[in-house]
């Protein structure tokens, strides 16, 4: 095809043209490329420096473009950044926005001690601010010594940091406060009790899978002899006729198989049994993680503690067994945690801990077995196992002695080993009440009873009753001396001894309530010394030992604020149910009045 020579010319005259825009749109793509690349910001940085890397880039006319695109379809820049100088001594990047300022919460959250999150729900992020970490739990029906302790169904005391393990020896927590090797302190008996008891009298039911009962004559095929001098039969039980129970003989060696039961258990965590052993026998459960590992959980005739060897953990559960029944109860993810954590850190633990499942039940020995069984609870085991060991322990003074040395304060509120607390007799106290309102046995009266004669001993005699300004009785968590006045400890005892005083007859009842009495008019009169206007205070350290402060947590403040609640049901004075409203409020931020 010809192209006529007037179409040629025209074409040759319009190529600069095409030149200068395929350049200008070259200049536009180059534009595009460098927001994609460096984002808002880069760009406006390098249209505002004639100096920049990036502005030669720029035809004039791109940057008018881009400005013109900007106004036109993207909201301004509101804030800028400002400096914000903290009183005169350090500064933090904050940004103007009009006339607001504002300042990154994480300097916020550590100036003023207050909290927040962002929170997804509802297809929205939200930011949650609280003033406090804490939660107030109102008390239900009326207290009685019968009923749940405080808020205690809400503690799980085994799941606690501090605590080493669950003996499997006496069935009680093993503590790390203050002592990493461990030992027992009664406060934490108490409340793991109480805890259990609480949770006992709480809405969920218990869950039982039934393993093994001596009743079932097909159940015994359920069992596994690994080998052929295993034996497995039914026997009459020697103390009661009427119950059957199952004999078995093994080889009593760990590395022996014994005889095993397969579970597959994934929700029922808590093996219980009774069972005797004629010879060192032994217990073992089988763990199967998510990843398929295998772990082992020996519970053994000895009085070691808990050991962990590869994937075998040992517990000892008493070395004098032999010949007796023992009533056999183990949180068995408990146990696994606190093995794990002798060699894992406590979140590596929970995370292996969260995919496991009981895969089978072993047991080597010679000896007799019966209700054996899977649960999702076994409250009143663990409840019974704490005054058992109250009532087993207490010396003769009446007391639970704290056999390591706390120093409250270094070389100025400290106290030696063998030190007593009126929180612990307190605790211990309201436990053994709730054990013989339960039970109907009087040995944990009258242990609850002997251990008001500690509440009798002046503190610098080794009890716990202190005087303060020579006039109000004070019953010390810490008996120190000078003395710390710690109001939360303070409370506790005085539940106890109204728990006691409801409770019991005779002189026993007349003691308590003037115990009790005698500490309520002491309440009554230095309560207020603890409020500090937005919050409280833990002790009174500021007055008797001319330190600063010592303000209570906010975990501290709202134990606070439940112990009055709870006395504001047991006491018509308004100075508790008043007060409790204050410190209620002051976890959202409000404060007293100033002139």
């Amino acid at each position: 095809m010809r192209i006529s020579l007037k179409y040629a010319v025209l074409s040759v005259a319009l190529l600069p043209f095409f030149f200068m825009v395929y350049q200008w749109g070259k200049c536009d793509l180059n534009h595009v490329d460098t927001l994609s690349r460096d984002g808002e910001a880069g760009l406006e940085h390098a249209l505002k420096d004639p100096h920049g890397a990036g502005y030669e880039s720029f035809h004039p006319r791109a940057a008018q473009s881009y400005n013109h695109v900007k106004e036109m379809e993207m909201p301004p820049l509101k804030y800028r950044e400002i400096e914000c100088v903290i009183n005169g001594d350090y500064s933090v990047k904050g940004r103007r926005e009009g006339k607001e300022i504002y300042l990154p919460f994480s300097f916020i959250q550590k100036y003023f001690e207050v909290y927040g999150s962002v929170e997804q729900y509802d297809g929205y992020d939200r930011f949650e601010f609280q003033h406090s970490y804490s939660q107030v739990f109102p008390p239900g029906d009326k207290y009685t010594p019968s009923g749940v302790f405080m808020s205690f169904e809400y503690y799980n005391v085994e799941d606690r940091n501090r605590v080493k393990c669950i003996s499997g020896v006496e069935g009680v927590p093993v503590s790390t406060q203050w002592d990493n090797s461990g030992h027992f302190y009664p406060i934490q008996i108490a409340q793991y009790g109480l805890s259990h008891y609480s949770k006992y009298l709480g809405p969920n039911k218990r869950r039982i899978k039934v393993l093994e009962n001596g009743n079932d004559m097909n159940s015994l095929g359920n069992w596994m002899l690994t080998e052929r001098r295993s034996q497995l039969a039914f026997q009459m039980d020697n103390t009661n006729m009427e119950n059957t129970v199952v004999e078995f003989a093994t080889q009593e060696q760990i590395k022996n198989p014994g005889i095993s039961l397969s579970v597959d258990e994934g929700k029922l965590f808590t093996l219980s049994m009774d069972i005797k052993f004629m010879n060192k026998g032994s217990i073992t459960v089988l763990l199967r993680t998510g990843e398929g590992n295998i772990f082992r959980i020996h519970y053994i005739q000895s009085n070691e503690m808990m050991r962990l060897e590869g994937r075998d953990l040992y517990y000892g559960i008493g070395k004098d067994i032999q010949g007796k029944w023992i009533h056999f109860s183990r949180m068995i993810l408990i146990d696994f945690q606190k093995g794990l954590t002798l060699k894992h850190s406590k979140s590596k633990s929970r995370k292996i801990q969260k995919t496991t499942k009981i895969a089978a039940i072993c047991l080597r020995g010679r000896g007799l077995l019966d209700n054996m069984t899977l649960s999702n609870n076994a409250h009143l085991d663990f409840f019974f196992d704490a005054a058992n060991y109250l009532v087993r322990n207490q010396d003769y003074r009446g007391g639970w002695p704290i056999m390591v040395k706390r120093s409250l304060i270094p070389d100025v509120m400290e106290l030696d080993p063998g030190w007593y607390s009126a929180m612990g007799q307190g605790q211990a106290i309201s436990l053994l009440v709730r054990a013989y309102l339960v039970s109907k046995d009087k040995k944990y009266l009258d242990a609850a009873g002997k251990a008001l004669e500690i509440f009798e001993l002046p503190s610098d005699k080794g009890g716990v009753v202190s005087k303060y300004a020579f006039t109000y009785d004070w019953f010390e968590e810490y008996p120190t001396k000078p003395s710390s006045f710690v109001l939360n400890g303070f409370i506790y005892s005085l539940i106890g001894l109204y728990d006691l005083k409801e409770v019991a007859s005779g002189p026993t009842r007349e003691l308590a309530e003037k115990l009790y009495n005698s500490g309520s008019r002491t309440l009554k009169a230095m309560l207020l010394m603890f409020d500090n206007g937005s919050g409280t205070f833990y002790d009174l350290r500021h007055i008797t030992a001319g330190l600063p402060p010592n303000r209570a947590r906010w975990d501290y403040h709202t134990v606070h604020i439940n112990q009055l609640l709870l006395l504001s049901q047991i006491d018509s004075d308004p100075l508790f149910s008043t007060t409790a409203q204050r410190w209620q409020e002051y976890m959202k931020g409000h404060r007293s009045p100033h002139n």
